[in-house]
């Protein structure tokens, strides 16, 4: 499970815009958003630098 979703709730940003930033589909954020499948490490690292946030926080406690 991941935090994704709340983090970009917080910032007030869409998964259509961090799916540009990434350069992945909609459909794959979608699915990290929604916690039917996992990012990787790196991309987890590569979302909190888009983010601004520490990695860790994207993940759930």
């Amino acid at each position: 499970m991941n935090r994704i979703k709340a983090v970009l709730e917080e910032k007030g940003i869409k998964q259509v815009w961090l799916a540009e930033q990434l350069g992945k589909s909609f459909n794959t954020v979608n699915g990290y958003v929604q916690n039917r499948k996992q990012p990787s490490i790196e991309t987890l690292f590569k979302i909190g630098q888009i983010l601004h946030v520490d990695p860790k926080i994207l993940l759930a406690t």
